[in-house]
């Protein structure tokens, strides 16, 4: 008996391995998933301009990047409002007080992010929304507006014959600088309940649309992935228990069965095991005992930190210091 649409979704024939470098770009759903890949030891750089919806701002972010164009202190991205400056590109977290700490902030992830795609085996894609803000006075395209009067902002809803064209050109830039790079595009599965629920699917659709037709179409260097994030919560989970409680967001155990279908698609069984054995090393130094001195527990420590230490030695591309530094600290108290 079937209680559940099914979505096949073929495997892989390029694989996603702990040596690799990924970069993910794009809304909250990028978030979910780069916070597992983490967890797991991949090495993933997860959405260092901070949380990107639509995909204007994602390539303009990407663009900007691979030129390494600096921002400066007259650059029109930046504005001050009681007190406090912002980016009308990158996430509220750079806001500060101080405008030369922004500028630092905003110039330290463009290096960062311009260094992992030159290197980067991966890039993943998610695009949330296909509406985009404007500011009324320069035309310039905004990916933040920072709780600002909707009154200085002229939205608009991109086609997705524009979201091709644009991101056509990116593509062909991308593979330009890493030939190697693998791109894999997702539509986000939250949905826009402030646009409306009717205009938040004809904004999904512009994005499906758009992220078939990159994907059916291969450019000179490589050929783009789609991944159906969207389709899967909206089908094949279809119930608000995995929802969280806005009725929006996926709940976290729809996040991890998302994700474990992620990983079906582009992870071999014998890396997923290795994302296991890491798993198993968080949840024994995320234990807290009741007598952390106790002879018992000390040699339980000991037990972990010998593990990790063979696991390191026996995959050395895998980031393990932290969590070899804890058990040091906990061995010391």
């Amino acid at each position: 008996m079937e209680l559940t649409t099914r979505i096949d979704i073929p495997k892989s024939t390029d694989h996603i391995g702990h040596e690799h470098r990924l970069l993910l770009l794009g809304s909250c759903f990028a978030d979910e998933i780069g916070e597992r890949l983490c967890r797991d030891k991949f090495d993933a750089l997860v959405n260092p301009m901070g949380t990107l919806y639509n995909p204007a701002s994602i390539c303009a972010h990407l663009l900007r990047c691979l030129s390494e164009r600096e921002y400066a202190a007259d650059s029109p991205e930046l504005v001050e409002t009681e007190g406090i400056w912002h980016s009308w590109m990158h996430h509220g977290s750079f806001s500060c007080d101080d405008r030369d700490e922004l500028l630092r902030r905003m110039n330290t992830a463009l290096h960062m992010t311009a260094e992992r795609l030159r290197n980067a085996d991966w890039l993943l894609l998610t695009f949330g929304t296909s509406y985009i803000y404007r500011l009324k006075t320069t035309d310039l395209l905004v990916a933040n507006c920072h709780k600002q009067p909707d009154g200085l902002f002229v939205r608009q809803r991109m086609a997705a014959v524009d979201i091709v064209d644009m991101w056509r050109t990116a593509l062909q830039l991308l593979g330009a600088v890493n030939p190697r790079l693998h791109i894999v595009f997702t539509v986000s599965p939250i949905r826009h309940r402030r646009d409306g629920l009717h205009e938040n699917q004809l904004s999904k659709s512009e994005l499906l649309l758009a992220t078939d037709t990159l994907s059916q179409r291969s450019t000179l260097y490589a050929q783009p992935l789609y991944f159906p994030a969207y389709e899967l919560l909206l089908d094949e989970l279809r119930d608000y228990r995995f929802y969280a409680d806005d009725l929006v967001h996926p709940s976290s155990l729809a996040a991890d069965y998302i994700y474990q279908r992620f990983c079906d698609t582009f992870v071999t069984p014998a890396e997923q095991t290795l994302s296991e054995q890491c798993r198993h090393i968080q949840r024994a130094l995320n234990h807290r005992p009741f007598h952390a001195d106790s002879q018992q527990h000390q040699q339980f420590l000991y037990n972990t930190l010998e593990q990790i230490q063979q696991l390191k030695q026996a995959h050395p591309s895998l980031d393990l210091e932290a969590e070899i530094a804890l058990c040091h600290t906990l061995l010391k108290k």
